[in-house]
């Protein structure tokens, strides 16, 4: 094998190997809530559109939901949640800091203080799934 060939292969060889890197290490992934705990909040409210209900999360709740969105991963923005119908389940997170964070799960999206953006599934339909579970528990 001629030098010339050795370098083609080397070459290919290290394109493979980053393009590996960056699809195994999601760059453009972000966590924004992993750091959020539950000695941060004061209280929280879940608002399920439809049916247009809005509860009071418990400390429980608050504990689960915190879970939730500590594993909420977002990529690009992406605006285009406006076109999909479905339930969306908003959040409003109240700080003690008097901060107030809003998380609507609106699966594929995850909107973040008024700005949608592409999630993963898993985590968005957790958060789907523990305001309809709030919903059944204050209305049997």
């Amino acid at each position: 094998m001629n030098l010339k060939m050795k370098s083609l292969f080397i070459a290919i060889f290290i394109i493979i190997v980053t393009i590996v890197t960056v699809l195994v290490m999601h760059p453009w992934a972000k966590q924004p809530f992993k750091d959020l705990t539950t000695n941060e909040i004061s209280e929280v409210t879940v608002k399920l559109m439809p049916p247009d209900i809005t509860f009071d999360l418990t400390d429980a709740d608050i504990a689960e939901l915190v879970k939730i969105v500590n594993s909420c991963v977002i990529y690009m923005k992406d605006n285009s949640y406006t076109d999909y119908v479905g339930q969306a389940v908003h959040y409003t997170i109240n700080k003690k800091d008097g901060t107030t964070i809003e998380i609507t799960a609106y699966n594929p999206f995850l909107i973040i203080d008024g700005v949608g953006y592409k999630t993963k599934y898993g985590p968005c339909e957790e958060l789907n799934s523990l305001g309809n579970k709030i919903l059944n528990t204050n209305n049997p």
